[in-house]
């Protein structure tokens, strides 16, 4: 009797595991089978696709749907460049001046303060749609337009980002740290560069995973302002690859979204261990 007593415990935190394994194995599988189905789907036709949506195994057709892109003049090379000079210059922006801007509102004591971070979370309420005609009626009259420069430099102004920076620094950084540096003759940048960036890095690595992937995938501003076929980027190609109107290649068309993607699972898988770092990190915090 008393050996049943004391297995039962173990025999239920088995089963407990097991179920636990279970559910995410299977959470797992149903996050991978859109990407898994759009890999095969880009190794099919047109044909193939229309008559059985999904497909679990590769096809033929992925040299075809490569020949696609000459008719529809899909540079893959050429779109790779563009949107990785704007999604990665705009990405450091992003962090960079985002993580200053909430360094200011956590360690200065000022006046206006609150103000401001109530004037940024007012900002934030507006939709980007909004002030889209005015933004683009201003890079026009300073020849801005079909340029790379308008789609990075704004990047430094992300009220989102420097709300989720404030709240992160709220919690991770000490007063007394700032305080040490100063009184060592640390000055600002030396102290926000060398001190803080470093205890910001899971907040900074989460911030760039959805600042990167939301820039990589921007089309409706690079639509309005790119017009030279050498300036467009990877969602603008693929857009294009859908504007015939006899007939549109789906195979050629998933086969450019999976090359989309791509750099977008190498930029997750090069930036996940620290927001696991900083996951754990917040769990052992008292």
């Amino acid at each position: 009797m008393k050996k049943t007593l004391k297995h039962e415990p173990i025999a239920g935190r088995t089963i407990t595991r097991v179920i636990k394994y279970i559910v995410c194995i299977t959470l797992a599988i149903l996050s991978i089978m859109p990407f898994w189905i759009m890999l095969m789907n880009a190794t099919r036709n047109t044909y193939e696709i229309q008559q059985s949506s999904i497909s679990l195994v590769p096809s033929s057709y992925l040299l075809n749907n490569f020949k696609v892109f000459e008719g529809k003049s899909f540079n893959p090379l050429v779109g790779f460049k563009n949107s990785f000079i704007i999604a990665a210059g705009s990405t450091l922006l992003n962090v960079y001046f985002s993580s200053l801007t909430a360094y200011a509102l956590v360690v200065y004591h000022w006046k206006l303060r609150q103000p401001f971070f109530t004037f940024i979370m007012a900002v934030l309420m507006v939709p980007a749609q909004v002030s889209s005609i005015g933004f683009y009626q201003f890079m026009y009259r300073i020849g801005w337009t079909n340029s790379f420069l308008p789609l990075v430099l704004p990047a430094m102004a992300a009220p989102a980002v420097v709300f989720f920076m404030r709240q992160y620094l709220l919690g991770a950084l000490s007063i007394d740290i700032v305080n040490s540096a100063r009184i060592d003759g640390a000055n600002e940048f030396y102290t926000f560069n060398r001190i803080v960036l470093p205890i910001m890095k899971p907040a900074i690595a989460t911030q760039a995973i959805f600042s990167f992937v939301g820039s990589w995938n921007n089309l409706f501003m690079p639509l309005i302002l790119l017009t030279d076929k050498k300036n467009y980027t990877m969602p603008i190609m693929v857009s294009l690859l859908r504007g015939d109107i006899y007939r549109t290649e789906f195979g050629a068309v998933y086969l450019g979204l999976s090359l989309t993607v791509l750099p977008l699972f190498i930029v997750y898988f090069a930036l996940s261990k620290y927001i696991i770092a900083g996951v754990a990190l917040g769990s052992m915090k008292e």
